[in-house]
């Protein structure tokens, strides 16, 4: 399966749009979003920022045949930190290494963008997959904490 990792251009907001909407349709009790009042919203916050990219985020995108078929996004804080979220594989895809490779592509551009930078993500502490791929992408657990009736780990890339 050839499959290439780039970041989204301007023009992509919209294919950016779907696949984040699927995501919080599919697995509702993984994202922080919810699908129902995300659709009512006329441009999601990463669609403007796909369009007028900054130097401080980026949306990378994994492609098969030209379709969007995973999202990741980084936002760089001010104390150098990276904060990965968003991450998604659509379903058909998953189990290809394609998380695994859509993480470490964007590893290698804050990288590249941002230098020596930390990076950390948060995840559902019952979302096994993402779990065991950011353990195995070298992310390790630094928190725990109750959120929304749910418990959090926050993880940090080491």
């Amino acid at each position: 399966m050839n499959i290439e990792f780039r970041c989204l251009e301007p023009g992509e907001s919209g294919e950016y749009r779907k696949i984040r909407l699927e995501s919080l349709k599919k697995f509702p009790d993984f994202f922080s979003a919810d699908y129902e009042e995300s659709v009512k919203i006329d441009k999601l916050s990463i669609e403007r920022d796909i369009e007028n990219q900054t130097s401080d985020k980026f949306i990378y995108g994994a492609f098969f045949n030209n379709q969007l078929i995973g999202i990741g996004v980084l936002v760089k804080n001010s104390m150098n930190v990276g904060n990965i979220y968003q991450m998604y594989i659509k379903p058909k895809f998953q189990g290809h290494n394609i998380g695994m490779k859509l993480l470490e592509n964007i590893i290698t551009e804050a990288e590249k963008r941002f230098g020596k930078i930390e990076l950390s993500l948060e995840v559902q502490s019952h979302n096994y997959k993402a779990k065991e791929l950011y353990f195995k992408a070298g992310f390790r657990q630094v928190l725990e904490r109750k959120e929304h009736h749910c418990i959090v780990m926050a993880y940090k890339f080491v």
